[in-house]
């Protein structure tokens, strides 16, 4: 074993075996951190960034438009022809009734109604509104 110390010892790796140690250990950090490491280009990060605001996005006005598709006052009877539409037709009806459709929004958000129409088909029913008074003066306790 005494031998196999005193030959490691007196080793001199030459620069070229240095240099291309480097490389090689650069090249194998960079192909572990691509494919297992998590890491990502910034044209990948830049598409990952414009997918999530995409989607948030239709789910926030999906979100509104259920709200607004509940408040109407015939929920019931939408509800009703809703889920009897063909799948394909459900956001057809959504965009046909004006409730995923704001006043601030330029254009109409992609996938909104489909998502909106996927989460009124999943109701069992519409659920019971509960509006609170508004306070009135004489129960104010100002004085």
């Amino acid at each position: 074993m005494s031998k196999f110390m005193q030959s490691w010892e007196a080793y001199q790796p030459t620069k070229t075996l240095w240099f291309w140690s480097c490389v090689g250990t650069a090249v194998a950090t960079m192909v572990i951190g691509f494919t297992v490491g998590g890491w990502t280009t910034g044209g990948t990060a830049t598409e990952m960034v414009e997918e999530a605001r995409s989607k948030a996005r239709a789910e926030l006005v999906a979100n509104l438009c259920v709200d607004n598709f509940l408040s109407a006052a015939n929920a019931e009877k939408n509800l009703a022809q809703l889920k009897e539409a063909k799948s394909w037709e459900r956001d057809d009806f959504i965009s046909a009734g004006g409730w995923s459709q704001f006043t601030g929004l330029k254009e109409q958000v992609a996938s909104a109604d489909d998502l909106c129409a996927a989460q009124l088909v999943a109701m069992e029913e519409v659920p019971a509104r509960v509006v609170e008074p508004e306070p009135s003066e004489a129960t104010s306790t100002e004085g």
